[in-house]
């Protein structure tokens, strides 16, 4: 892996209105001809992802939408797609065209503020209609800065403001293995070598544990499940960390004075919130055959033949319920509307998704009353390992032992 992965890249959205200058800003901004411009209404239809390194930010994914003034009953759908955008979005540049603003402005704003998304005022065009200082954005006390993106004009002022909320937008203070593995401590990570793994390649949550383990001056030791008894005669490691579905094995192989854990486990805390997820698995013993499951997934990967979300996950859950339950799938950023229906979500690691997109996902689970359950936890369960893949967090095996 050569760049970072955008779900861990600022979010930068992009809103207003057609034809306010949200494409020419993106092109404006990067110095390159990334996003398509013209003249008509509705050149951008659904949201477009581009991801690179803006400096002062670093690396970010830029959100070019479509506008929110949008007609018809397409325009509605494109209204809808780009309102989901505020779910995953760390920052808000709202455009709005020097000459001239309206409701949907305004009601956008409002949209945004609720979401207590920071915001950025940009008030383009200012080659054609000058710079008014009573505005949209200073009636509100939003910052703001006037731009062209035609002549370059505050382009720079933009990218020093931008520049300034680099510390808010760059919250380091939270890392995969926090409280968990401190300087010259070990962590042995044991990387099954099977069919869904790529060739030549580790799986992201593999490499950013061990990027994690570098970052806090730890020491990463990377073994294959055959060779983990090997390596514990020789070494004794702070942790043992393993994929979720190497449990069974992995498990009985690691001394009870070495902690274990697996990736999906930490991803459980990292991307959401480990104590609800840790709930959630308790309500697998209480689903009935014949009850509605959703099973989510953050990417949309080469399904396998003994895929783990459409193979494994089912047949672990019919297991323990007695008999068959009435799955539904869902994947990449798509997540249903009609949740009320589901008995039980069954998510992925999320390491596809960004933190806020994932927490908004729990969130509205939360709100419905439907627990949840990750990968990671789900597999921990079924083979007898859960409790102690929870040691190294405290308030998430509370909840564990509370609810036995």
């Amino acid at each position: 892996m050569q760049g970072t992965p955008r779900a861990d890249r600022i979010h930068i959205a992009i809103f207003g209105n057609r034809n306010a200058g949200k494409s020419s800003l993106i092109n404006a901004l990067t110095g390159q001809n990334l996003a398509v411009v013209s003249d008509c209404p509705g050149t951008t239809t659904d949201p477009v992802y581009k991801s690179m390194e803006l400096l002062p930010l670093g690396p970010v994914v830029l959100i070019d939408t479509a506008g929110l003034d949008d007609t018809g009953d397409l325009g509605e759908l494109r209204k809808g797609k780009t309102l989901e955008v505020l779910r995953k979005a760390d920052l808000a540049l709202v455009v709005v065209d020097a000459g001239s603003s309206n409701q949907s402005d305004e009601d956008l704003l409002h949209k945004i503020m609720e979401k207590k998304i920071p915001i950025i005022g940009v008030l383009t065009k200012i080659d054609k209609f000058g710079v008014p200082e009573d505005n949209l954005f200073s009636r509100k006390g939003i910052p703001w800065t006037p731009v062209s993106s035609k002549t370059g004009q505050g382009i720079h002022e933009l990218k020093e403001t931008l520049g300034k909320m680099s510390k808010l937008l760059n919250d380091d203070s939270f890392g995969i293995l926090d409280g968990i593995l401190g300087p010259h401590e070990m962590a042995v990570l044991v990387v099954p070598v099977d069919t869904g793994a790529p060739k030549g390649r580790l799986i992201l949550p593999q490499v950013q544990t061990i990027r994690d383990v570098l970052d806090r001056d730890g020491h990463a030791v990377v073994v294959k499940e055959n060779s983990l008894a090997e390596v514990l005669a020789k070494v004794k490691p702070k942790i043992v960390i393993t994929d979720s579905q190497a449990f069974g094995v992995v498990g009985p192989l690691v001394p009870p004075d070495i902690l274990l854990t697996g990736f999906s486990v930490l991803y459980a805390r990292y991307k959401g919130d480990l104590p609800f997820l840790v709930a959630g698995a308790k309500a697998i013993k209480g689903l009935k055959p014949g009850d509605r499951v959703l099973i989510s997934e953050g990417c949309t990967h080469h399904r396998q033949p003994d895929d783990i979300g459409r193979i494994k996950i089912p047949r672990i859950v019919n297991k323990i319920v007695g008999g068959e339950i009435n799955y539904e799938w869902s994947s990449g950023y798509g997540f249903p509307d009609n949740l009320e229906q589901f008995k039980l979500v069954i998510h992925c690691g999320a390491c596809m998704l960004n933190r806020k997109e994932m927490l908004y996902r729990l969130n509205m689970l939360k709100n419905l009353g439907i627990p949840a359950v990750n990968y990671g936890v789900l597999l921990a369960m079924h083979f007898g390992f859960l409790e102690r893949a929870l040691e190294p967090f405290p308030e998430a095996l509370q909840v564990w032992k509370g609810e036995e």
